[in-house]
């Protein structure tokens, strides 16, 4: 749809794929333009058809340990990469750094739940967290979602922790051919030497993102021919 696109119009759209039987899922791409509210129409779309995971309805499932909604795709696929790479969540020190509705906040409290894969003691830092680095130091799994390049140091990091950086950010590089490369939130030549795991960027979290999308598409769909 065109950038100039009303709230209306979108609106219209996602009500009539809402009633329309044939389609499973629904996810709207972010950012949207200005002239739309992002929170309108995340609570626009029918829960059972939210396969990012944004209804209101499904947030409020996943924060109560509600298995039956759909968990935001990133976030959930952190949470399967850790435990497919036998990473140990139960009791271990969890810091996020960012405090996102995509990523942030539902990573948190992915994690924080009495479940499998997860029971973690779990800190989210922020802008205004005073002495990030004593934070990110203690940290057993340290997962980046702040959107600053490389803000992840060697020095921040402890020996043999697990990060995960889930960071999108570009920056000009005049011998790429688009005149610029995407990084992630952590330093990953410094900081690999030191971790125990860590994922790369781009092509670590991406990957596991589409396959949760996917996995939420087939459960919408199930569960609309039952």
């Amino acid at each position: 749809m065109s950038e100039n696109t009303s709230e209306a119009e979108l609106l219209a759209v996602i009500a009539r794929l809402n009633s329309d039987k044939r389609t499973h899922g629904i996810l709207v791409q972010a950012p949207l333009p200005r002239q739309i509210r992002q929170e309108v129409v995340y609570a626009a779309v029918l829960p059972q058809k939210d396969v990012d995971g944004f209804h209101p309805v499904n947030v409020g499932k996943l924060m109560l340990g509600d298995t039956t909604g759909f968990q935001p795709c990133t976030p959930a696929g952190i949470r399967e990469l850790l435990a497919r790479s036998n990473v140990k969540t139960d009791g271990a020190e969890v810091v996020v750094l960012g405090r996102g509705n995509i990523v942030g906040k539902p990573m948190a409290a992915m994690l924080c739940q009495k479940a499998k894969h997860a029971n973690a003691t779990v800190t989210i830092c922020h802008s205004a967290t005073h002495d990030i680095k004593a934070h990110c130091r203690r940290a057993d799994i340290l997962i980046a979602a702040m959107g600053v390049a490389e803000f992840v140091k060697a020095d921040m990091v402890k020996s043999g922790a697990v990060v995960i950086d889930v960071g999108v950010n570009r920056i000009a590089d005049p011998e790429a051919k688009s005149g610029s490369r995407l990084i992630g939130d952590v330093d990953f030549a410094g900081v690999q030497p030191v971790a125990g795991k860590i994922t790369p960027n781009p092509g670590g979290v991406g990957p596991m993102t589409i396959a949760m999308l996917m996995q939420n598409t087939v459960k919408a769909a199930e569960a609309a021919v039952k």
